[in-house]
């Protein structure tokens, strides 16, 4: 795909991965539609970026919300080509923690808007998508949905955030080969431990310990890093149906 011709289609868009991937897709020349819940930081970030990023507020996990957005999107660009699935949050509960079981709650919010919110958007995205003029190539779009490492290597305390994570890996290939007759690739970033307002919280001590971890380089990755991936996938016609880590080479331990 010419990444001028991009039209993005970006949740979790107004900050960490989201945001370093609206930048990159602006920069080479494409568009980009920001979603997100977070909407004085949503709309700052697309003034900054002038005409080719527009914001929206959603939620992943509503339907309403999603189609109002895809609509929106395809009334000021003119298609959908790009689906990025940013949106995700954490969840650290021990199945057996010292306030007793895992809250049943916590664990199904986190299915929901991470596993369960990428679906809804691939969905109703995916039905618009279909309808696209097929380039040169016979591709229709991209959808890229965003995982982790601890999808593989779940740690003491992620049971549910492991769960989400791992779902969305394994809808991946029976997605894409559903999509392959459409000329729509898929695939899965799983990224290891990176820069993001949720690890922006954190002491430098703990960052520096964090990266530590890391076989090379030994740091957190970088939001651009995840965008540069981003725009790889988009360029390389061949890269569908899997996930990729990009991780430095880190294992996660059990704690």
């Amino acid at each position: 795909m010419e990444l001028k011709q991009v039209v993005a289609f970006v949740t979790g868009g107004a900050s960490g991965l989201g945001e370093a991937t609206v930048r990159r897709i602006v920069n080479d020349g494409g568009k980009a539609m920001l979603l997100d819940l977070a909407v004085e930081r949503g709309e700052q970030l697309a003034s900054e970026l002038g005409g080719n990023a527009l914001f929206q507020k959603m939620d992943v996990c509503s339907p309403e919300d999603v189609q109002i957005a895809l609509e929106r999107t395809i009334q000021e660009f003119g298609h959908v080509n790009v689906v990025m699935n940013c949106a995700g949050i954490a969840t650290a509960e021990k199945v057996l923690g010292k306030k007793g079981p895992h809250a049943l709650e916590s664990f199904s919010k986190t299915l929901q808007v991470n596993l369960i919110g990428s679906f809804n958007v691939i969905r109703l995205a995916a039905a618009q998508m279909v309808k696209n003029v097929p380039n040169a190539g016979g591709e229709r779009g991209v959808i890229i949905s965003t995982a982790s490492v601890a999808a593989y290597e779940g740690q003491i305390g992620q049971a549910a955030y492991s769960a989400s994570k791992g779902g969305i890996v394994g809808m991946t290939l029976p997605i894409a080969r559903e999509m392959a007759g459409h000329g729509i690739r898929v695939m899965t970033i799983a990224p290891g431990l990176f820069e993001t307002p949720m690890s922006d919280s954190l002491p430098e001590e703990a960052h520096k310990s964090l990266g530590s971890m890391i076989p090379f380089p030994s740091r957190l990755g970088y939001p651009e890093e995840y965008a540069l991936l981003v725009r790889s996938i988009l360029e390389n016609p061949m890269l569908n149906g899997t996930a990729i880590r990009l991780d430095g080479a880190i294992r996660m331990q059990p704690r």
